[in-house]
C-alpha cells in the first residue's frame, strides 16, 4: 500500500503504523544496514576505520553528537548524510507549525484539532530529505531566533492576551521537530544561547518570555566545532557539553592516495577539461602534497587546520592553467606541466591562515615554498636518493645531467611554448631520458615528459641545479657555471 494516500488519522490508525522517535529510525535503519552490508556514509574516504564507527555507535546509542575537527574536515557532511537513515515518510497533522505526530500530538492547534475531528483529522506526510535543518551559529543570533517569541500581530489577530500560548510564535528548533538540527560552529554561539538549549536537549521543555511550555520535542542534534574557537572566539558551556551524548573527533586524510580520491570526487570539472586536459598520475600526487606540506610548515598556522578544499580548488585551477594555455597555443589536447603548477598558487593563497614569519614572507612566497617542497618530499620516492654530503669524485647517477647544465648556458621552458615546443626542449636533454629509462621504465609514456620536468625541479630542491622564474618561464642551469665561466 502507498502510505502517502492514506490521508485522515482514522486511516493511519487502520493501517497499523506505529509512532517511533527520530533516534529509533535513524538506530533501527543503521542495524538494517549494517546488517545488509549497505554502506551508509557514501563517499566519505579516510574515515572508515576512525571516524565512521564512532558516529555510527553513536547513533546506536540514540546520542546527540558534536563533530569536532579543524575546518573542511567534512564534518556538515556527514551529518546532511544521516538523513539517509530516517524513514522515507512520516506522517503529520495537516496544518501544524511543527510537525505534530498524529498519534501523538504536543502543540495546543494539533491537541485541539484531533479532539475535534477526531479520526477525520486530516494528515500530509513529510519527505526525510524536508527533515534537515541547519543554522551556523554566530555572535548575533538570538533566543527569537531558535527557540521562538511572542507575536503581538498573532495575539492582535486573534485577539488574545499576551499570556495565551497560541500568541508564541515558534524558532527554527521547534520547527525542526522530528527532524535532525544542526547547528555548525557552536562555540560561535553566546553562552546564554546555549544555556537555552539545556532544557531543550534533557527535558523537552522550552521557555519563552516567561512561558514555560512543555514540548516534548522530537529531535536529532548534530553539532559541529572547531577546536581552536574555544579558545579564540567562545566556548562550549561545560553543562552544555555535558548534555551531548559523543563528541567524535574529525581529521584530515592520513594519505596522499586518500587526498586524491576525495580531489577527485570533488572537484568540478567542465567536459571540455575532464576530456582535452591529461593529468599525469605524479602530477596529482605533488597537488596533493602541497596540503600535507602545509600542514607541517613553519610558515602556515597549524591550529587552524588546512581544508581539503585547497587541494579540490588547486587542482581546478591547475586543469584551467593547462586549458588556457592550450588554447592561446592552438593545440586540441595537452598534458599538465609542471610549471602549470603556477597557477594553483591563488587557490593556496586564500585557503592558509600563516603565522608572523609566514606574514613576513608574504603569501606569495609561502605557496611557492610549499609546492618546491611537495616536489622535494616526493622525488626520492621516483628517482635516486640526493645526500646532503657526498664523498668527492664518488660517481652519482646524476653527473651526466649536471655536466650537460654544466657545459651549456642555460635552458629556458617558456610558459607559452605548445606541446612539440615544449616536448622538443625537454628530448634536447639527452641524460633526462637516461634516468627514466633507468628509474621509471615501466612509467605511462603520457607521463615521460612532467618527470623530465619533476627531474629537473627536484635537482634544484638539492641545490645540484637553480631555477629561475621570470615573466615568460622558467630558467635552469648550473648553479656554478655560469660563475667559473665568468671567470
Amino acid at each position: 500500500m502507498n502510505i502517502q494516500k492514506i490521508k485522515t488519522l482514522g486511516e493511519l490508525k487502520q493501517s497499523g503504523y506505529q509512532s517511533k522517535s527520530i533516534k529509533d529510525e535513524l538506530r533501527d535503519n543503521l542495524i538494517e544496514n549494517i546488517k545488509n552490508k549497505v554502506t551508509t556514509f557514501e563517499g566519505i574516504h579516510g574515515y572508515e576505520n576512525t571516524v565512521i564507527p564512532e558516529l555510527e555507535r553513536a547513533i546506536l546509542s540514540r546520542h546527540n553528537i558534536n563533530l569536532l575537527g579543524l575546518r573542511g574536515q567534512a564534518k556538515t557532511r556527514l551529518a546532511r548524510m544521516m538523513v539517509n537513515l530516517l524513514d522515507e515518510y512520516i506522517p503529520l497533522v495537516k496544518g501544524s507549525e511543527i510537525n505534530d505526530d498524529p498519534l501523538q500530538p504536543i502543540s495546543r492547534f494539533a491537541k485541539e484539532l484531533v479532539a475535534d475531528k477526531g479520526d477525520e483529522t486530516p494528515i500530509a506526510w513529510l519527505h526525510r530529505d524536508d527533515r534537515f535543518a541547519e543554522k551556523l551559529a554566530t555572535p548575533d543570533v538570538t533566543v527569537a531566533d531558535i527557540i521562538g517569541d511572542v507575536d503581538p500581530i498573532k495575539a492582535a489577530n486573534l485577539k488574545l492576551s499576551y499570556a495565551d500560548d497560541r500568541v508564541i510564535h515558534y524558532g527554527m528548533i521547534p520547527r525542526a521537530n522530528r527532524c535532525i538540527f544542526v547547528i555548525n560552529e557552536l562555540p560561535d554561539l553566546q553562552a546564554r544561547i546555549q544555556v537555552a538549549l539545556f532544557n531543550i536537549l534533557q527535558e523537552g521543555d522550552i521557555q519563552i518570555r516567561g512561558f514555560k511550555l512543555r514540548l516534548a520535542l522530537d529531535m536529532q542534534f548534530v553539532f559541529t566545532a572547531n577546536p581552536e574557537d574555544y579558545t579564540n572566539r567562545g566556548s562550549i558551556v561545560t553543562p552544555l557539553k555535558d548534555r551531548i551524548g559523543s563528541q567524535i573527533l574529525t581529521h584530515y586524510p592520513e594519505t596522499v592516495e586518500t587526498a586524491r580520491i576525495i580531489t577527485s570526487q570533488e572537484a568540478k570539472l567542465d567536459d571540455r577539461q575532464a576530456n582535452s586536459v591529461y593529468v599525469p598520475e605524479l602530477a596529482k600526487d605533488v597537488l596533493e602534497q602541497i596540503s600535507f606540506e602545509a600542514r607541517e610548515s613553519e610558515f602556515v598556522d597549524v591550529k587552524s587546520g588546512v581544508s581539503a578544499r585547497m587541494s579540490i580548488t588547486a587542482f581546478e585551477n591547475l586543469l584551467s592553467t593547462a586549458e588556457r594555455r592550450a588554447l592561446i597555443s592552438g593545440d586540441e589536447t595537452t598534458s599538465v606541466r609542471l610549471s602549470d603548477f603556477i597557477g594553483v598558487i591563488p587557490a593556496i593563497t586564500g585557503k592558509v591562515e600563516l603565522v608572523y614569519e609566514g606574514e613576513q614572507e608574504g603569501a606569495d612566497y609561502v605557496a611557492n615554498y610549499l609546492l618546491e617542497s611537495a616536489v622535494k618530499t616526493l622525488f626520492p620516492k621516483y628517482f635516486p636518493k640526493i645526500e646532503k654530503l657526498e664523498k668527492q669524485d664518488e660517481e652519482t647517477p646524476y653527473d651526466d645531467l649536471i655536466s650537460w647544465f654544466f657545459n651549456g648556458d642555460g635552458f629556458e621552458l617558456l610558459d607559452d611554448f605548445d606541446d612539440s615546443k615544449y616536448k622538443a626542449k625537454l628530448d634536447e636533454i639527452l641524460p633526462l631520458d637516461t634516468l627514466i629509462a633507468d628509474y621509471q621504465p615501466d612509467i605511462d609514456n603520457r607521463d615521460v615528459y612532467f618527470e623530465k620536468e619533476f627531474i629537473l625541479w627536484g635537482l634544484t630542491q638539492f641545490k645540484k641545479l637553480s631555477k629561475y622564474r621570470y615573466s615568460e618561464g622558467l630558467k635552469f642551469q648550473d648553479p656554478y657555471g655560469s660563475y667559473i665561466s665568468g671567470l
